[in-house]
């Protein structure tokens, strides 16, 4: 068994998979649009180049991701997604690209367990922490 975190986006899950792909070095594996579904003539035209579903990786991790249809959407609260990298500079780097029209909500510092952390929302309304833990 595996878990994955499964981010939804209100419609701009293609424009989020591209900033992630240049920030984060993120591969694309599988981009599924609602028009491409069997029942997409039951879909809005304004849905159909919409993201039903895709799978990107992050490093070794597997975040998946799709388009919310708009009357269920609801920007995301109650977790974060936690970046864990191996040297301060990466830590800044990725902090500052994601921040890029997000909001910082921790700026990126020291802390007793961390050579850098940081905590943001990007433009997309995801919620981050970027971490670059001290030896042990």
């Amino acid at each position: 068994m595996t878990s994955n975190p499964y981010l939804m986006f209100n419609g701009q899950c293609a424009i989020a998979l591209k900033f992630y792909e240049k920030c984060l070095g993120a591969k694309i594996a599988i981009k599924l649009t609602y028009g491409e579904a069997p029942e997409s003539a039951q879909c809005s035209p304004e849905s159909k180049n919409q993201i039903m579903h895709a799978r990107m990786l992050i490093g070794g991790a597997v975040v998946m991701a799709s388009d919310c249809p708009a009357s269920r959407y609801a920007k995301p609260q109650g977790f974060s997604m936690s970046l864990n990298v191996e040297k301060p500079e990466e830590a800044e780097q990725v902090f500052k690209a994601l921040s890029e029209k997000g909001t910082v909500v921790m700026p990126m510092e020291e802390t007793f367990w961390a050579q850098r952390f940081g905590m943001l929302v990007d433009q997309f309304d995801i919620p981050w922490m970027v971490n670059c833990e001290k030896a042990s």
